[in-house]
């Protein structure tokens, strides 16, 4: 029989233990070189409202499955919306926090969640996470489990053992064998592949050229400046820095060859970028910011020029973050994204099933009629 056990600490699991789980494309935020990091820098942690709860399932004492797990007392950085959720509940007399969250810290990418080692019965390795999590739940105790932007063949394993099923979508833009990015252009409406062009050669015409650095090409003075973009951006939009300057100066050795940076410069001074982290088949955009503000910089740095990259390298997806229809108008498609949810209150779970029955119904809906 498995054994479980929850680490309140990744750096409890060995690094090769936990990658040895992941499969060839998933997403570089499921790495232990970027989870870990999260925890040793303090971006995750207490004081972050984050407190690791990580799910192991050992078998002669070999990891054989594992989840990312957090126990949390609000709905900051999480990106499923459930504000009316708790709101709900509070209304019902009921408690919606602490609860139980498995999936990456303030990190809206879709990928695996349940990693489960490729010799080992996938079904057995996923009834004693959950198991796990159930677990947890009693203990504390929590009042709901929540599984975050996990893969819909995922979703569908827990609805199997009882969980509900929540669907949202995000604008994702897919490789159709694009040649370059005229080839990607031409499968637009002629008005939308004029503005783009337009776009994109006024702000050439103001003076702002864009470049590109990879890996190891990345300085800690270009992080240093990216970190600077992006606490301006969450300044501006009112949201938190969860990543600290130390996270920032870990990034070159946790994560060097994955890094992807775009910048925008008028002369030498960096004046935009956006890093993006690269792995598999995948690019996905995380961090974008400005020093100024200059018409079509938001578009060129943070996506024409990753779309470009990715048909460049042959990348199949460029994942650029959550919400924003401004992308559905220049190429990014309606993709559905999943997420799997245990309510501990037996009437508020009926109630909240009800919801997604169909608030599921609508966003299917949506998403036909975007694609249309």
């Amino acid at each position: 029989m498995p054994s479980i056990r929850v680490h309140t600490a990744l750096s409890e699991i060995p690094r090769a233990a936990w990658n040895a789980l992941l499969s060839e494309n998933a997403s570089a935020f499921l790495d232990w070189e970027w989870l870990e990091g999260l925890e040793e820098t303090g971006c995750v942690g207490p004081d972050a409202g984050w407190h690791p709860h990580h799910v192991a399932v050992y078998e002669d004492e070999r990891l054989v499955a594992a989840a990312p797990a957090y126990v949390k007392t609000n709905s900051m950085g999480e990106f499923v919306y459930d504000w009316s959720w708790a709101h709900a509940a509070r209304q019902m007399g009921k408690n919606y926090y602490p609860k139980l969250i498995v999936g990456v810290p303030f990190t809206p990418v879709t990928g695996q969640r349940l990693l489960v080692a490729d010799d080992y019965p996938r079904d057995v390795g996923i009834r004693a996470l959950v198991a796990g999590f159930q677990e947890i739940a009693r203990q504390l105790p929590c009042h709901g489990i929540h599984i975050l932007f996990n893969q819909e063949t995922e979703a569908q394993e827990l609805e199997g053992v009882g969980a509900a099923t929540r669907l949202q979508f995000q604008f994702h833009w897919e490789n159709r064998e694009y040649a370059d990015f005229e080839g990607f252009l031409a499968s637009l409406r002629s008005k939308r592949r004029g503005e783009i062009r337009r776009e994109r050669r006024r702000l050439g015409e103001s003076g702002v050229r864009v470049h590109v650095r990879e890996g190891a090409g990345i300085t800690s003075a270009d992080l240093a400046v990216m970190q600077g973009f992006y606490q301006e951006a969450c300044r501006k939009f009112g949201g938190r820095a969860y990543l600290n300057p130390d996270f920032w100066e870990l990034l070159p050795d946790r994560m060097g060859s994955r890094l992807h940076l775009v910048q925008a410069l008028d002369g030498d001074k960096p004046i935009a970028g956006t890093l993006n982290i690269q792995k598999g088949n995948r690019l996905y955009g995380r961090y974008w910011g400005c020093s100024e503000e200059r018409k079509y910089l938001h578009f060129e740095v943070a996506y024409y020029t990753a779309v470009e990259h990715c048909i460049e390298r042959g990348l199949e997806v460029f994942e650029p973050g959550h919400g924003g229809g401004h992308k559905y108008v220049r190429g990014f498609q309606p993709t559905l994204c999943h997420s799997s949810h245990w309510l501990m209150d037996p009437a508020f779970d009926r109630a909240i099933r009800d919801f997604l029955g169909r608030e599921s119904d609508a966003v299917r809906e949506r998403v036909a009629e975007l694609s249309r």
